[in-house]
């Protein structure tokens, strides 16, 4: 099956066709680095890490960029609020040039640490002035911009067909605008160029045809995609909050300036919700990689979780359905280490497998694929063989798993001799209530067809 993938501007699943034969460019919008990133946010990239392995098993090349913002993301969608940088900045005591290197390195060891392959350029906005301004002069000379006391903007009426990515009702947006317009013509319209309020020193700031100042959060992903990738490259992707403001907003600029939208494929993560809400830094309810890792599960447990869920469907997350995740990649590990050495692939799950992920990265599908192999009748050695062709794409190091040497109390020894005495007088009622009292001493049991493997809970 030939790849396909879900645009959002045409909002199908269509062929993908690279538009330079074997190289595929990809621009992925990275965090605003004012505080550490949530595993909701690790979820889209980690979705963008399944597409860039699905290319490479395509046989494309890729360029990857991702962006840093570390100025110009106001606190408020509407273009007012203060920096978040600069808010950062004051909650830490860090300077905001030290808050942004601290948050970004932290954001890379999280990468590392989810098997997610770093990009080949890393750009940070405040390294890209210099092309963000020559951007916005670009759309001032073709007449796309206004100036008002507080910054540039661009007049988002003089483009027909503004907002098309997000289908925004522009008419109904305008009748129904619940944020201060201010000096704005139209309540889409956005900042491109903030001038430094005249009270106050900021602590990242430039000089400009304009004026002092820094720029908008939108501009920067524009002129630093371009600069890498050019005017019209293959994939934008991103989470889908960026829809309906930052990704309608680029292709604004970029339609004006350039004459393209930018990417011929638009592709967004979807959120991950948790007790029914979006995981948000905002409200100060998230959850981090480094938590997860505290409470006992290891990074490789979270990547396999996202895995069970299409990128496009909203994911709940829970403590129960993380265990569940664990348990069964640890079933997954053991029965890998039980395979022995790899003979050779199986053609025919190898295929099934690719012709979901190229069916727009369907990962479930994929997934049920394996456990169907799992407990297949195919010899050990080609399972094994399927399985680590395969963790080419799920990335979950399958091949280095190791079981640990459990040391196992004579007390659970017992319960577990009690529990096969039971099983043998078909007393399962009984058999199951010994399960949970080994289960409360830190072990579980996994009934097989070779027999009862006993493990430590927090083996994976």
């Amino acid at each position: 099956m030939t790849l396909r993938l879900f645009d959002t501007y045409e909002r199908e699943v269509r062929p993908f066709v690279p538009l330079d034969n074997r190289e595929v460019g990809i621009y992925a919008c990275g965090p605003t680095v004012y505080n550490f990133v949530h595993i909701g946010n690790l979820r889209t990239y980690l979705f963008e890490d399944l597409l860039k392995r699905v290319l490479f098993a395509n046989g494309y090349k890729v360029n990857h960029v991702i962006n840093i913002t570390d100025v110009g993301h106001l606190t408020s969608d509407a273009d007012t609020g203060e920096d978040k940088m600069e808010v950062g900045a004051r909650r830490t005591g860090m300077s905001a040039w030290e808050l942004a290197d601290f948050y970004t390195a932290a954001f890379q060891v999280d990468f590392t640490k989810l098997n997610i392959l770093p990009p080949d350029i890393w750009c940070r906005a405040t390294d890209h002035i210099e092309e963000q301004i020559a951007f916005i002069k670009d759309l001032e000379d073709k007449g796309y911009t206004y100036q008002t006391s507080d910054g540039i903007y661009f007049d988002s009426q003089k483009l027909d067909d503004y907002g098309h990515l997000a289908r925004l009702d522009i008419e109904g947006l305008k009748a129904g605008a619940r944020v201060d317009q201010g000096e704005r013509r139209s309540v889409t319209d956005f900042a491109l160029w903030k001038f430094s309020p005249q009270e106050e020193k900021r602590q990242m700031e430039w000089d400009s045809p304009w004026g002092r100042g820094f720029p908008g959060w939108h501009i920067e992903c524009s002129a630093m995609s371009v600069k890498y990738l050019g005017d019209y490259f293959d994939i934008h992707c991103g989470g889908e909050d960026h829809i309906p403001i930052h990704h309608t907003n680029e292709i604004a600029q970029t339609e004006a300036s350039r004459g393209t939208r930018l990417a011929n494929f638009w592709l967004h993560g979807y959120f991950l919700q948790m007790e029914n809400a979006k995981m948000a830094k905002a409200s100060g309810e998230f959850v981090t990689l480094e938590r997860l890792i505290e409470k006992g599960y290891t990074p490789l447990v979270y990547r396999y979780f996202c895995l069970t869920a299409h990128y496009r469907s909203q994911m709940s997350f829970s403590w129960e359905n993380l265990n569940a995740a664990r348990t069964a990649l640890g079933r997954l590990y053991s029965a890998a280490w039980s395979w022995g050495e790899p003979g050779e692939a199986s053609k025919i799950y190898l295929q099934r497998f690719t012709d979901c992920l190229n069916d727009d990265l369907n990962m479930p599908r994929a997934l049920a694929i394996l456990w169907e192999l799992v407990k297949s009748d195919e010899p050990d050695p080609v399972k094994k063989a399927t399985l680590l062709v395969w963790d080419e794409i799920l990335a979950l190091d399958i091949q280095a798993w190791r079981p640990d040497s459990l040391e196992i109390p004579e007390q659970v020894n017992e319960l577990v001799r009690q529990r096969e005495a039971a099983r043998e007088n078909q007393d399962w009622q009984g058999a199951d209530k010994l399960r949970e009292q080994i289960a409360r001493l830190g072990f579980t049991l996994e009934d097989g067809r070779d027999g009862t493997r006993l493990k430590r809970s927090e083996n994976v």
